[in-house]
């Protein structure tokens, strides 16, 4: 019987088939890495501002109303507009009384704590990439000598941060409960608007919240009803 073997045409036309299955499970290949890298690139660069985000958010939700008289104990004024705080050097963005300290054995306080946001240069030396987005808290409210502030680094890469008050009918670029004397309303404002700017080189464009602010009048006053003759 005579033997049958693959010309050189059949063994050039099945070697050129092979090259371009590689070629092209080559390209889908890399094309899913290089997918499979920017997406973790984009959750990598998008995790820390959802946190700061949810951290904000959480704060302001759990606010604590300030109490009467020149004397606060445990819950002081809201203050917002690059404003002074005790305990922390330079202006903050905001300063609030917030039901958000975790109780623990090596914190044996209220809940309730001092928060302050505000942007500081970068811890690592760099200029020209914005500034680091740090989360104040002062849990001991009732000491008498100099209050221990813990600074918590939030974010980096930070161009401005701003929170403006909405009073009902408009918006305030600052707000301060100190002067207001109102007996019938918390003076907190009824939502706080939160707008991040992150630094060009980030890809992260303007970021914004909006959160309501859930507080019951205070006062004592009884309101009675009257009907009309």
């Amino acid at each position: 019987m005579g033997t049958r073997a693959f010309t050189l045409i059949e063994m050039v036309l099945a070697i050129g088939v092979a090259a371009l299955v590689l070629l092209a499970i080559h390209s889908v290949l890399f094309g899913a890495l290089r997918l499979r890298d920017a997406a973790s690139d984009l959750v990598d660069a998008t995790t820390p501002v959802d946190m700061t985000l949810t951290t904000i958010r959480r704060d302001l939700q759990c606010v604590v109303t300030p109490t009467n008289g020149t004397t606060k104990i445990l819950s002081g004024d809201f203050r917002a507009g690059d404003v002074q705080s005790y305990g922390v050097s330079g202006d903050v963005a905001v300063e609030m009384y917030t039901a958000t300290g975790a109780l623990s054995a090596n914190a044996p306080w209220a809940d309730i704590q001092r928060v302050t946001y505000e942007l500081k240069p970068p811890t690592d030396g760099t200029t020209g990439q914005g500034k680091d987005l740090v989360r104040s808290t002062m849990r001991n409210l009732l000491s008498t000598t100099t209050p221990e502030v813990d600074d918590q680094l939030l974010l980096s890469g930070v161009e401005s941060i701003k929170f403006s008050c909405y009073d009902g009918t408009q918006w305030q670029d600052t707000w301060d409960t100190t002067g207001m004397t109102s007996t019938l309303y918390t003076n907190l404002p009824t939502a706080v608007r939160v707008d991040l700017q992150m630094t060009g080189g980030n890809s992260q464009g303007p970021i914004e919240i909006l959160v309501p602010i859930d507080a019951q009048p205070r006062t004592n006053m009884v309101f009675t009803a009257t009907t009309g003759s």
